[in-house]
């Protein structure tokens, strides 16, 4: 089509009305199917001139970027974005004419957080640049794919290593604890004033056997199968007697509680028991986040055949590296973390045929999102009273 113009124009005082007529006509039409072509993309594409003014975007961009539109034809294209640090980006990019791939930002819309990656590239032509080209992809769904195989790789390896470790420390522990307790027998028959000095040694062997026990017992439940029984509750009745059994804690550590869970929920198939237990880790590691205070918010919606509930706090956040670790087992950012909570909190969503996503962003909290499977009830066909029952 461009060698098509180039002739058409270097012959354009040759042609009559009609030629230019046509001429215009084809024109047209391939300028609206190029549009055609962007709107059906979908990711995002903005073009800014060589004075970084938005020239043209997509429905897609429109989608997924926080921006006035059309209103900024007129304005540098980052005046036009509403985001703060999205807009911040941008304009250094531009102003320093950088080429970056695939920077991520995290976005609350419509309640969902997403992750947008933008790729900046110039606008190059016959060796010139003309412009700028913004990429945005929402890479949200192929992160949490990724992350999701990280984990069950994880679990995976955890689990094949996991029956020949206990085997070879508990037979070993429960050994060495037997004969303990002959030894302490054997002392309590002997009158000499080393004995309280060997029984204290002696303690202190039981309490560390008692410890490597408790360890064992922690490696087993983060590999084997939770014994889950699924019974219909009602998710946002469970959700407030959870924060009304920490609310104490919650003002003590001067955390806001906000809840926003959504009236008319479908009935859930629901452990309570282990349900609880996994939220009440998430708000402990809430509280860890929030030295100073903060605000916890629990909401809860339906969207299509899940509901999806989310804890959220304002607390430190974290980094990317601590964030793809967070849910295998012994990974702690605590002093006197076990690791094994948020694991604990990943198979109770797995048990209730669900998953789990989070997002966070140092100094700006972390979000975590489980989403419930609505029950597909069976519908029973009633019989027409009416009809006949013969055929």
């Amino acid at each position: 089509m461009r060698k098509f113009i180039e002739r058409a124009l270097a012959k354009l005082s040759k042609l009559d009305a009609d030629q230019i007529h046509a001429l215009m006509y084809d024109l047209a039409f391939e300028h609206e199917r190029l549009n055609g072509v962007l709107d059906s993309l979908s990711d995002g594409i903005m073009v800014a001139d060589v004075e970084n003014n938005l020239i043209v975007f997509n429905k897609a961009a429109e989608r997924l970027v926080p921006f006035t539109g059309t209103e900024g034809y007129d304005r540098p294209i980052w005046e036009s974005i509403t985001d703060n640090e999205i807009s911040r980006f941008v304009e250094q990019t531009l102003e320093t004419q950088e080429s970056i791939r695939d920077r991520e930002f995290a976005l609350d819309r419509g309640g969902m957080t997403r992750l947008l990656a933008f790729t900046i590239t110039p606008l190059v032509r016959n060796g010139q640049i003309q412009g700028t080209i913004i990429h945005v992809e929402d890479v949200s769904e192929r992160r949490g794919r990724e992350a999701r195989l990280r984990r069950a790789e994880s679990l995976a390896s955890l689990t094949t290593l996991a029956a020949g470790v206990a085997h070879e420390i508990k037979n070993p522990l429960g050994s060495i604890g037997i004969h303990m307790q002959l030894i302490q027998k054997a002392l309590s028959r002997i009158d000499a004033e080393e004995v309280d000095q060997i029984g204290g040694y002696v303690d202190v062997v039981n309490e560390e056997v008692e410890r490597l026990n408790r360890i064992v017992v922690d490696f087993l439940f983060a590999v084997r199968p939770m014994d889950t029984k699924l019974e219909d509750r009602d998710l946002n009745g469970i959700v407030h007697d959870l924060l009304e059994f920490v609310r104490f804690e919650l003002e003590e550590a001067n955390i806001e509680i906000q809840e926003e869970l959504a009236e008319d929920l479908p009935t859930l198939e629901i452990d309570e028991k282990y349900l609880k237990q996994a939220l009440l880790n998430i708000v402990k590691n809430a509280i860890s986040a929030m030295p100073a205070g903060g605000t916890l918010t629990a909401s809860s919606r339906q969207q299509g055949d899940v509901v999806v509930l989310k804890i959220t706090d304002t607390g430190l956040g974290m980094s990317d590296e601590v964030l793809n670790k967070i849910f295998e087992p012994y990974f702690t950012t605590k002093d006197f973390g076990s690791g094994i909570g948020l694991t604990m909190v990943y198979k109770v969503a797995k048990e209730h045929m669900g998953d789990i996503s989070v997002v966070s962003q140092e100094g700006k909290g972390s979000s975590f999102s489980i989403s419930f499977p609505v029950p597909q009830r069976e519908q029973h066909l009633l019989n027409y009273e009416g009809g006949s029952n013969e055929v």
